[in-house]
C-alpha cells in the first residue's frame, strides 16, 4: 500500500503546512513557558514538558502525516485517528500547561462561565459523547466529509468537548476538581458505556454505512480535503475508489474500524482509571497516621 499511497505526492503524505502549524504551537509553549514567562510564574517541569511535546508529536501523527490521508481510504484508519485525536491527545495537553497559564486564559472576559459550565462533568460526558456518535451517523459523516471547512468546523467542535470531557478527570485547577477519585472512575466507565453504541452499530453492520468509502464520486470529494487538487484532477480518471489501495473488503473495514475504536478506547480509559486508583491509594496512605515509635510506646 506505502507506494501506492506515493502517487497523491509529499503534500499529501507529511502536510508540511499542519507540520507548521504544530512547529508554531510548540514554539508559542517554549516561549510562553521558557523567555516569555512572568516573573513569579514557575517553569513547567520536565513532566509537563514531556507531556505537551508529546501531544503535539501525536497531533501531527494523526492529523499530519500518512495516517491521515490513509483515515481517507480506510475507515479503519479513521477510528485509529479518532481515538487517539479525542481520548489520548488532551490528556496530553491538559498535563502539560502549567496552573498559571490555565488562570490566566481564564481570566478573559466572559470565558470562565462559559468553561464552568462546559466542564461540569454531566454535560461534558453527554456532549462529547453525543457529539461523537453524531458525528458518525452516516449522513453527518458524509456531509463531513465533503466540505473541507463543515469538516474542520465539526472535528474541531468535538475535540474541544473531548477537552471539556478529560478536564473533569484531570482538572487543571484545584478549584476545578468536582468530582472525587471513585466518582472519576464511575465518570470513566460511564464514558465508555456510552460510546458503546456508536462502536456497535459500526462493528454489527451488515453493510456499508458511508458513501465517503463506497461511493467513488463521495469518496473523491473527501480526498479532496487532504489532496492538492491538481493532483487530485490528474488521478480521477484512474481512480475508482478505496479497492485502489486495499483489498479489504469495505464491510469488513468498517468492522475492523469500529472494533479497533473499542479496544483503543478500553486500553486508554482503563490506563486512566488504574492512574485515577493508584493516585487515590498512595494519597490515603500518606494519610494515615504512623504507628508510634516501640521505643516510645514502652516508656
Amino acid at each position: 500500500m506505502w507506494l501506492e499511497l506515493q502517487i497523491f505526492g509529499f503534500r499529501a503524505l507529511w502536510s508540511p503546512y499542519y507540520f507548521l502549524f504544530v512547529l508554531i504551537l510548540s514554539a508559542l509553549y517554549f516561549y510562553i513557558t521558557g523567555p516569555g514567562r512572568k516573573k513569579g510564574t514557575e517553569h513547567p517541569s520536565a513532566f509537563q514538558q514531556v507531556m505537551f511535546y508529546s501531544g503535539m508529536l501525536l497531533l501531527y501523527l494523526v492529523k499530519g502525516s500518512p495516517v491521515d490521508l490513509l483515515g481517507h481510504i480506510m475507515f479503519t484508519a479513521h477510528m485509529t485517528q479518532m481515538a487517539l485525536y479525542y481520548l489520548l491527545f488532551p490528556i496530553l495537553v491538559i498535563k502539560g500547561i502549567p496552573t498559571w497559564i490555565w488562570e490566566q486564559v481564564l481570566e478573559a472576559k466572559g470565558l470562565r462561565p462559559l468553561f464552568n459550565l462546559l466542564t461540569k462533568p454531566l454535560i461534558s460526558l453527554l456532549l462529547f459523547n453525543g457529539l461523537f456518535s453524531i458525528y458518525h451517523m452516516p449522513a453527518i459523516f458524509d456531509f463531513a466529509k465533503s466540505s473541507d471547512l463543515a469538516h474542520t468546523i465539526i472535528t474541531t467542535v468535538i475535540l474541544f468537548t473531548a477537552f471539556f470531557m478529560w478536564i473533569s478527570v484531570f482538572p487543571p485547577l484545584e478549584k476545578m476538581d468536582r468530582l472525587s477519585p471513585i466518582m472519576k472512575i464511575g465518570f470513566i466507565f460511564a464514558n465508555g458505556v456510552l460510546i458503546t453504541p456508536a462502536c456497535g452499530l459500526i462493528i454489527f453492520a451488515g453493510s456499508p454505512l458511508y458513501e465517503t468509502y463506497s461511493e467513488s464520486g463521495a469518496w473523491m470529494q473527501a480526498m479532496s480535503l487532504c489532496v492538492p487538487a491538481n493532483v487530485l484532477n490528474d488521478l480521477a480518471s484512474s481512480l475508482s475508489g478505496p479497492s485502489y489501495f486495499t483489498p479489504m473488503p469495505l464491510v469488513e473495514d468498517q468492522q475492523l474500524g469500529g472494533i479497533i475504536m473499542k479496544i483503543t478506547q478500553e486500553i486508554i480509559f482503563g490506563a486512566v482509571i488504574a492512574y485515577v486508583f493508584f493516585s487515590w491509594f498512595n494519597r490515603e496512605r500518606d494519610t494515615i497516621d504512623p504507628l508510634p515509635d516501640q521505643a516510645t510506646s514502652e516508656t
